[in-house]
């Protein structure tokens, strides 16, 4: 094929899957920017859908991929190769206690569809209760219980599953509060499911900022009583942090700021720094019932070499160049800019509450995002 057919004829032999598609073929990406077929320099605000957020082909990144040529690319699932040793230590360290081991997957969907078998395991019920706007994959049980879109036309999804309004005080989804939410959404939403549970609570999972249902930062002391009820109910807390960890608020993780640790954390997109890397890290306690009640997650790239180099690269990366701290400054910068424009533009949000920008810190890297 041509060059010239290449470029009019290039989705001829692809599936299209949803979302908007560059026009044109895009054939490298570094920092914060991605050049297109015609030569065109792009500033890419996505960090390559989140996952970039050192910057595309950082320097730490292409040597992790390089060292790991020389030792292991992949292996026998049930071998367990030094990188993925030392990136569970590492993580280990980092992540709020109890919290302490990991089951390295690939990527969002993988480490949601195994937290939440997990917690059905763990728990022996297998009802779930996911957020409103929520996004947790594209996957079976993950996809069930994301709500933010893409949920028609499938036929059935995962039994059990049970959605709670967002704490969406901008747009409050049953219409009670104005700028500052009261958990009334709260209540409703678990009375509703008290009402419809056949008595298996398993688990309820949250993005602790919910994302693609419109970056909805949750009030102050939300998670707390959402942990709470959880425990009321016998429900493990999982926490989906794909789109805030490893220093997108400003902290390791959105738990560390919020001082709510989950039962189960997954982690991904961050963590890979481009490359295909997911995690589930949860407790002694967890892990142990559920080993000893037979949990399987026994795939052909758990526990793979290759991206497991990449995640340990992307930790000491982020410490190196000081990235938490970076986050917070300019995350700060920019939400104040935009206040101002919020101030001058009424179409802007609410001036009056400051909409949703109140108490966000945005991801705003030295080497990633712009």
């Amino acid at each position: 094929m041509s060059v010239e057919d290449e470029q009019t004829n290039f989705r001829q032999n692809l599936i299209r899957y949803g979302g908007d598609t560059y026009p044109e073929i895009v054939d490298r990406a570094q920092g914060c920017y991605v050049w297109d077929s015609t030569g065109k320099k792009i500033l890419d605000f996505t960090s390559g859908q989140m996952c970039a957020t050192v910057g595309h082909s950082h320097p730490n990144i292409v040597a992790a991929i390089k060292k790991s040529c020389d030792t292991a690319l992949h292996l026998f699932s049930g071998m367990i190769p030094r990188s993925v040793v030392q990136l569970a230590d590492a993580l280990s360290r980092i992540v709020p206690k109890p919290l302490k081991r990991s089951l390295l997957l690939n990527t969002g969907s993988e480490s949601n569809e195994a937290a939440l078998k997990m917690a059905k395991l763990y728990t022996g019920g297998f009802e779930v209760i996911g957020l409103g706007g929520s996004w947790h994959g594209v996957t079976g049980n993950a996809g069930s219980v994301s709500f933010a879109s893409d949920r028609k036309g499938y036929g059935p999804g995962m039994p059990g599953t049970f959605v709670l309004p967002e704490p969406n005080a901008y747009r409050c989804p049953v219409r009670h509060c104005r700028d500052r939410c009261d958990r009334t959404c709260m209540t409703i939403g678990l009375e509703l499911y008290d009402m419809q549970s056949a008595g298996a609570p398993a688990a309820i999972i949250a993005e602790p900022v919910i994302s693609a249902g419109g970056v909805i930062v949750p009030p102050e002391g939300y998670f707390d009583v959402l942990q709470s009820e959880a425990r009321k109910r016998g429900m493990l807390l999982i926490f989906d942090e794909a789109q805030t960890a490893f220093g997108r608020l400003g902290h390791w993780f959105a738990a560390s700021h919020l001082k709510v640790t989950p039962d189960i954390m997954t982690v991904s997109k961050t963590l890979g720094g481009g490359m295909p890397l997911a995690a589930v890290i949860t407790n002694d306690a967890v892990e142990e019932t559920c080993h000893r009640r037979g949990f399987a997650f026994y795939t052909s790239h758990v526990s793979d070499p290759l991206p497991s180099s990449v995640g340990l690269s992307v930790l000491e990366t982020i410490e190196r160049e000081h990235l938490l701290q970076r986050s917070q400054e300019m995350g700060s910068y920019l939400a104040e800019r935009l206040r101002e424009l919020q101030s001058r533009h009424e179409e802007i949000g609410d001036v009056r509450g400051m909409g949703l920008l109140r108490g966000i810190e945005l991801d705003v890297w030295s080497s990633g995002s712009a």
